[in-house]
């Protein structure tokens, strides 16, 4: 019989830095995840009390959540544990106020893509030429209405 996976998502602590300096594949500093755990922007998902899953929201003019980073380790991935974060996150933004939330993903990604649709982001634009290679970017919104 198959073990059913538990998950504990939570926000960040600075004991996590290491964690998550790991995970952030974008390559922020040290000082920008010590600023983001304390601004509660950054999200875990743990398994035993082992970290398994990064997530990490910006706020486009000081105001606007946007999804910059998600990333589960390997093994746990299509588990469910990216949506589980999503839902935590949607949670805390909803008790902020926050009726949308924004994400995006590279245009020659179609895994991500689906991931966004699958878990009821809408496509809402698209910026040419934006990333290495000349790559561009899809965007993402959700609202957060119940």
């Amino acid at each position: 019989m198959k073990r059913m996976l538990s998950v504990n998502v939570r926000f960040a602590e600075l004991k996590d830095l290491d964690f998550c300096i790991k995970s952030d594949y974008s390559y922020v500093s040290k000082n920008v995840l010590r600023r983001k755990i304390r601004e509660k922007a950054v999200i875990l998902a743990e398994v035993d009390g082992k970290p398994i899953g990064y997530l990490r929201i910006e706020y486009l003019w000081l105001k606007i959540p946007f999804l910059s980073v998600i990333t589960v380790e390997e093994e746990y991935r299509r588990k469910g544990v990216g949506t589980t974060m999503i839902r935590f996150l949607e949670q805390h933004l909803r008790k902020r106020g926050h009726k949308i939330l924004y994400s995006s993903s590279q245009a020659n990604e179609p895994g991500p893509q689906a991931w966004h649709r699958k878990i009821g982001f809408e496509e809402c634009g698209y910026i040419a030429g934006i990333n290495e290679g000349g790559v561009g970017e899809i965007f993402f919104r959700k609202s957060l209405n119940d």
